[in-house]
């Protein structure tokens, strides 16, 4: 029996990996009846990584009344897995969604995040799978950190408030009693260092609101508080590649609780066993939203790929549309590319007709690798 696997990112605004991969394993119940299909909705780290674990995984989610991103107080989803270990987003408490379109990054706060964390060890929970995809943030992981305990003082020994904008202040950190006993494995999937030009504040800074005033000022805070980590805490973050994802949250997690970033693909592919389940394995389905240059860089379509080319299987990307230079992703391992876009149209208009369009798509490839194969309709 032949394997089809399954294994799409979700579409960003339109439709959710599950969607993705219902519409796709129909057509091909519909052409290849005797097929063995394994769906495996995706996520890099970002939007839907909770939802995906309990997917592919099982568990149950659970909510969490914790702090959001201006400080206001809200639940906060994330999931128990069945080995006992949570899966969160920190979007869930500190993303850009939840602050609106006047979010202040020298305020945001990523307090809720370690709030989470808490709740989740009350809970029993050790280790934890933690996607920090989305954030409203710039703050270093400075408000998680007091959270868990940590206080932060200036250089006249006046306790400094735990938020981007007093970061520059700072001048010790005074460790917690205790911190919680947990293993944190970060889903990362940019390799930003914390500060500089290609840094947290001037990467990311733009998009949750920060001019070019605020930039700098936000950069040289995470540049201090990278000195004093070192000092105090005896751990170097300033290099760590991914240290400024989440504005400085990627760093923070790794200096206040001793985390590790692993790309997120990475991480959902060895939960499901994907190189095992490539074994017998006729052709492989993937895709995102939109494909171009940037795929290369840990998104799910070439981190599927990979894997499938080292197994020597087929990997055909079905993408809502294809940017600049997507024609690199060829050399990871995907073996065709495909756009859903028929027509031109704006946003709001893709999103009346991307599931349609995606039908017709998969009902198209799939016909023609049934009809090439020479198996019937």
């Amino acid at each position: 029996m032949k394997k089809v696997i399954i294994a799409p990112d979700s579409f960003k605004g339109t439709m959710t990996a599950e969607k993705v991969c219902g519409i796709i394993k129909t057509c091909v119940e519909k052409h290849m009846p005797d097929a063995e299909t394994v769906c495996i909705p995706m996520s890099d780290g970002g939007e839907g990584m909770v939802r995906s674990y309990l997917s592919v995984c099982g568990g149950e989610q659970v909510s969490a009344h914790v702090t959001g991103p201006s400080g206001d107080k809200l639940y906060a989803v994330y999931g128990l897995l069945p080995d006992g270990s949570a899966v969160m987003e920190m979007a869930a408490c500190a993303g850009l969604p939840l602050a609106g379109e006047r979010n202040n990054p020298m305020t945001a706060t990523t307090y809720g995040v370690g709030e989470m964390l808490l709740d989740a060890r009350r809970r029993g929970v050790k280790r934890v799978l933690m996607g920090i995809g989305g954030s409203a943030t710039n703050d270093c992981g400075i408000g998680m950190a007091a959270a868990l305990g940590y206080t932060f003082w200036g250089k006249d020994g006046s306790a400094v408030e735990p938020k981007a904008c007093g970061m520059t202040k700072i001048e010790h950190i005074r460790k917690p009693a205790e911190i919680p006993d947990m293993h944190i494995t970060v889903a990362c999937d940019v390799s930003n260092p914390l500060y500089g030009p290609t840094g947290a504040a001037y990467t990311f800074g733009a998009q949750k609101g920060a001019d070019e005033a605020m930039m700098k000022t936000l950069d040289e805070g995470l540049k201090n508080m990278a000195r004093v980590i070192r000092r105090d805490l005896g751990v170097e973050v300033s290099s760590v590649p991914g240290g400024g994802a989440a504005g400085g949250l990627g760093a923070g997690l790794i200096a206040f609780a001793g985390a590790e970033l692993k790309p997120g693909v990475e991480m959902l592919l060895d939960a499901v066993r994907f190189d095992d389940l490539l074994d017998n394995a006729a052709v492989v389905f993937t895709g995102e939203g939109r494909i171009d240059w940037q795929s290369v860089y840990g998104k799910v379509p070439v981190g599927v790929a990979k894997r499938a080319k080292r197994k020597g299987v087929p990997c055909i990307a079905l993408c809502g549309s294809i940017g600049k230079r997507a024609e690199e992703v060829y050399d990871y391992g995907v073996t065709a590319v495909f756009s859903a876009i028929s027509r031109a149209a704006d946003f709001d208009g893709v999103k009346k007709t991307c599931e349609r369009d995606m039908e017709m798509l998969a009902e198209s490839v799939v016909r023609t690798i049934t009809a090439a194969s020479g198996m019937k309709l």
